[in-house]
């Protein structure tokens, strides 16, 4: 498990945002992934995607990683940010531009902006 632990260090380490999920940001493969890949696609953020259905030692290992039980979970800058309903709740609160201005990580605020006048 080091090896799978060592692995995710690494890829958190060198991409400003990650997420890691079930399938792919062009193929999510479960609903809780796709929203969130939605969002981050939507938005045009610029992210490393990590399938977990495809090695089951990363699977594993980002939940004892993160100490979070479920998938998908996002970073930035390689701190641990969430999973779907933190992700969905931050987006609509606007706490995820500001995550994201931050920490210098580009985004559509318009794009961003249109989620929020969707969900109101």
């Amino acid at each position: 498990m080091s090896d799978a632990k060592t692995r995710i260090d690494e890829t958190v380490k060198s991409n400003d945002v990650v997420l890691y999920m079930k399938g792919t940001k062009d193929m999510p493969q479960c609903g809780f992934s796709s929203r969130v890949a939605g969002v981050l696609n939507y938005m045009g953020v610029d992210y490393a995607d990590v399938n977990v259905l495809a090695d089951e030692d990363i699977r594993q290992g980002i939940k004892d990683y993160s100490d979070w039980p479920t998938i998908p979970q996002l970073y930035v800058k390689g701190e641990f940010v969430g999973g779907c309903d933190i992700i969905t709740e931050m987006t609509l609160s606007g706490e995820l531009d500001t995550l994201f201005d931050e920490n210098g990580v580009g985004y559509d605020k318009d794009a961003a902006d249109k989620i929020r006048e969707a969900n109101a």
